[in-house]
C-alpha cells in the first residue's frame, strides 16, 4: 500500500485515540519511519498480566490494528530476541525491558524513537532514563520479603544488614532467583554491588557477602516464580501444590505483601524488609523496535500510557503505574501493606550495560 494511501486508511480508523498519533503520520512518512504489515501490530513481551485480552480488545477495536503477541521468557529473553533479530525485526514493539536491561538495547540500536506523545509521566518513572526510545509504562521496588510468623523476633530476629542472613539461624532460610535467569534476581544481585561499597567494610566485597550465603546453605531457583511460590512460605504459594516452605524470606517486590493481601481480603502475613540501600527501584518499558511498524507501535504506546489503562496497573499486573498522581489502591490493604523503601540502590543504567557481564561471572564464582 502506498504510503498517501496507508494515511488516509489510518486516518479512518484512529479517531477514537488521541489525536497526537494522527497529527504526527505524515511526518513519520516523510521521513520513511514506518515499515511492516499495515494494520497488523507484533509485540515482543514476556508473560505481561497487564496484557489482557479485554485491553488488547479495545486497543484493536479503537485503532482497527491486530494485535500479535509474542512471548517469552523474561525480560532478559526479549532483549536476546532483540539482538539476535538485529536488521531482521519480527516484532514492531517490545514490551517488558526494564532498565537492568534498556542500555543495552539502546547500545545495540535496535530501539527507534516513537511517535507518541505522552504526558503526565511521575519524576520516579523517568528517573533511570528520560528519552525518546523507551516510555515507562510501571515501576516498582525490588526487595527482600519475609514471613512474619517466622520472622517475629523470637523465633528469628529481623535482620538490620544483609550480613545478619550470613548468620547460623538463616542457614537454608533464604532464596533467590539467580541473577543469570531472572529479572528480579538480576536487579536484587546488582543492589548488592551498591549496598556492600557504601556499607563502610572496605575489607569486604560484594562477592564475599554472596560467597557467606552460599556457605549459608542460600536457596537459588531459576526465576521468581520458583523462589516465591514454591519455597517462600510468607506468600500464595503455601496454597499450591508443589510447595516445599523452607525458605523465610525472598526477593520480591515492597508491594508484594500489598498485592497479598488485597487478593486474601486485607491479610496477610508477609512483609517487606527495609534495609538502608538494599532494594533496587525497577521501571518497565515499552519502546518502539527499529525496522517495524512504527506508527501501530506508538499508537499502542500512547494507549498503555493514556490514565485509563495505566491506572489499571496495579491490578492487572501487579505494578505502580507510570503517571503522576497515580498510587496503589487502598481496599483491602493493598496500599496499607506495600512500602517505597527509604533508600534504593543508585546504578545507573550505563553502569548496569557496562558491568552486567562481569557481575554475572563474579556472582557465579561467588556462589559455586
Amino acid at each position: 500500500m502506498r504510503a498517501g494511501t496507508l494515511v488516509f486508511a489510518l486516518l479512518l480508523i484512529m479517531p477514537t485515540i488521541s489525536g497526537c498519533i494522527t497529527d504526527i503520520i505524515d511526518s513519520g512518512f516523510e521521513n520513511d519511519q514506518v515499515t511492516g504489515p499495515d494494520t497488523e501490530l507484533v509485540i515482543v513481551t514476556y508473560d505481561v498480566s497487564g496484557l489482557t485480552d479485554s485491553m488488547l480488545a479495545e486497543f484493536e477495536n479503537q485503532t482497527g490494528f491486530e494485535v500479535t503477541l509474542i512471548k517469552l521468557g523474561d525480560a532478559g529473553s526479549i532483549l536476546d530476541h532483540l539482538l539476535q533479530h538485529k536488521g531482521a525485526q519480527s516484532a514492531d514493539l517490545a514490551l517488558g525491558l526494564d532498565n537492568t536491561y534498556l542500555q543495552t538495547a539502546i547500545d545495540a540500536g535496535v530501539l527507534v524513537e516513537h511517535l507518541a506523545q505522552v504526558e503526565n509521566l511521575s519524576d520516579s518513572a523517568l528517573e533511570p532514563y528520560d528519552g525518546p526510545l523507551a516510555v515507562p509504562f510501571d515501576q516498582g521496588w525490588i526487595c527482600l520479603n519475609y514471613d512474619t510468623d517466622k520472622v517475629d523476633g523470637e523465633n528469628l530476629t529481623i535482620p538490620i544488614s544483609l550480613w545478619d542472613l550470613t548468620q547460623e539461624e538463616w542457614r537454608g532460610r533464604v532464596v533467590v532467583p539467580s541473577p543469570a535467569t531472572s529479572s528480579p534476581g538480576r536487579a536484587f544481585m546488582t543492589t548488592t554491588t551498591d549496598y556492600f561499597s557504601n556499607d563502610g567494610d572496605n575489607s569486604t566485597e560484594w562477592t564475599d557477602w554472596w560467597s557467606a550465603m552460599s556457605d549459608n546453605d542460600l536457596i537459588i531457583t531459576s526465576g521468581w516464580s520458583e523462589a516465591y511460590e514454591t519455597h517462600y512460605t510468607g506468600g500464595y504459594g503455601e496454597w499450591t501444590d508443589g510447595h516445599i516452605g523452607d525458605a523465610y524470606l525472598t526477593v520480591s517486590y515492597c508491594h508484594s505483601p500489598g498485592v497479598e493481601a488485597y487478593f486474601g481480603g486485607n491479610w496477610t502475613h508477609s512483609a517487606a524488609l527495609d534495609l538502608d540501600g538494599a532494594s533496587f527501584h525497577q521501571v518497565e518499558y515499552v519502546a518502539a523496535i527499529d525496522g517495524g511498524n512504527l506508527i501501530a507501535a506508538s499508537a499502542f504506546i500512547e494507549y498503555l500510557t493514556s490514565e485509563s489503562v495505566n491506572a489499571n496497573m496495579p491490578i492487572e499486573n501487579y505494578m505502580y503505574p507510570a503517571l503522576d498522581g497515580m498510587d496503589l489502591p487502598e481496599p483491602d490493604g493493598y496500599r496499607y501493606h506495600s512500602i517505597v523503601p527509604t533508600t534504593s540502590a543508585d546504578v545507573s543504567m550505563s553502569t548496569i550495560a557496562v558491568e552486567m557481564d562481569d557481575w554475572i561471572s563474579d556472582w557465579n564464582a561467588a556462589v559455586l
